[in-house]
């Protein structure tokens, strides 16, 4: 499994509708993709004081299922100009990670 792992950040006015804009226009229109491949977001949220940073971890089958979302240059950040209006800054490029192994408790 990949995780690809990117970050955002805005101001703490505008945190609350970035993060309406992810869950209800960004993520809904990653998923109408259909990508195959494709298993899943997560998003986390750190107030920092005077902004306040996102971060998403999305998770892939494989390297190929992520060039099928986002072409040869796949490291390249996907942020529809909807997100980048309420964004103060963002990583202009995901990092990837091959997941190793997943623990629970118990």
């Amino acid at each position: 499994m990949i995780k690809r792992i990117w970050h955002g950040w805005t101001t703490s006015e505008n945190a609350n509708t970035y993060c309406e804009v992810l869950t209800k226009l960004v993520i809904p229109g990653i998923e109408a993709k259909k990508i195959p491949g494709y298993l899943g977001i997560e998003v986390f949220r750190r107030d920092l004081g005077d902004e306040v940073e996102f971060m998403t971890i999305m998770s892939f089958q494989s390297l190929e299922n992520i060039v099928a979302f986002q072409g040869p240059d796949y490291e390249r950040c996907y942020v529809p100009d909807e997100a980048q209006k309420v964004l103060k800054r963002w990583d202009q490029t995901a990092a990837h990670f091959e997941q190793k192994t997943a623990r629970k408790a118990g």
